[in-house]
């Protein structure tokens, strides 16, 4: 029997095709308005290929941790994560390759990145993610160094408060039940070099503090995944202090990427990464 056109699906073939069960597409349809099918004159639900692929975008979302909300509102936007930063640039890549790493690796590669920045005399645009506000206090006279001489710096924690220091990053609280808060984040775009460390944990894990908590996790030097990172985490911003959020909109706006200014700053941070790596 030949397969029904991609504009006429039933909500049967939809399970099919995405892995969503018919269950849960009528669940996600009542609670959120998602997927919105056309209805026949009998009001029998029929879906299109644009719908398919929205649910495929919400299922690889929701694997990554995503709750269901943030994830449809993803897939409404096009792809764009307005909770997850980590999911902005992974959700809309399919070539992206994240592994899994201890916290202890992504200690030593958060330290290159940082430590390259410093040293590659650039004017960078700097965002960092903590889970904690005590975490980002540990290497918060490294991000001072940085955002004394970045366009822009800013750092999200469970903050009390917003709070702007001269020389210092921008201090962002996190909201309750952020994604966010399950995230780390290291986001460096300038125009002769870009990094990005991005990952979030997996779900119980062991005791803070312990360097074999587990992250999954992808850390990249293309210009244009850290540009992603860069714009989601304005996004983010908005939502606690949008005079901010506008300012770091207008730096990223007209900025170069870093490949449009080659820079030999990779090689040395590869070479960083490994040294670290071996002493972590």
């Amino acid at each position: 029997m030949m397969p029904p056109p991609m504009s006429h699906l039933q909500i049967g073939d939809l399970a099919r095709l995405t892995g969503v069960a018919a269950a849960t597409l009528r669940v996600w349809e009542s609670r959120f308005g998602f997927p919105a099918p056309e209805r026949t004159e009998a009001g029998y639900r029929r879906y299109c290929e644009d719908d398919v692929e929205a649910v495929r975008r919400v299922a690889a979302l929701r694997e990554r941790g995503i709750p269901v909300a943030d994830a449809i509102a993803s897939a409404r936007d096009g792809g764009e994560v307005h909770a997850s930063i980590y999911a902005a640039v992974t959700g809309s890549d399919p070539a992206a390759r994240p592994q899994m790493l201890r916290k202890a690796s992504l200690v030593a590669i958060s330290r290159a990145i940082e430590h390259e920045t410093m040293a590659s005399g650039t004017r960078p645009v700097v965002v960092g993610a903590f889970q904690r506000e005590g975490f980002y206090r540990a290497v918060e006279h490294r991000y001072r160094r940085m955002a004394r001489v970045a366009d822009s710096a800013c750092v999200f924690a469970d903050f009390a408060g917003v709070r702007r220091a001269p020389g210092s990053p921008v201090e962002l609280p996190l909201r309750r039940g952020d994604v966010l808060g399950n995230e780390w984040a290291v986001i460096v775009d300038a125009p002769g070099f870009a990094a990005c460390l991005l990952a979030w944990e997996h779900p119980a894990p062991p005791a803070a503090g312990d360097p074999n908590r587990r992250f999954e996790s992808l850390w990249t030097v293309d210009p244009r995944a850290t540009r992603r990172a860069a714009r989601a985490a304005a996004r983010l911003a908005r939502r606690v202090d949008a005079a901010y959020a506008d300012e770091l909109d207008a730096v990223l706006e007209d900025r170069p990427l870093a490949f449009e200014e080659p820079a030999p700053t990779l090689t040395a941070l590869a070479n960083r990464v490994v040294g670290y790596l071996e002493t972590a």
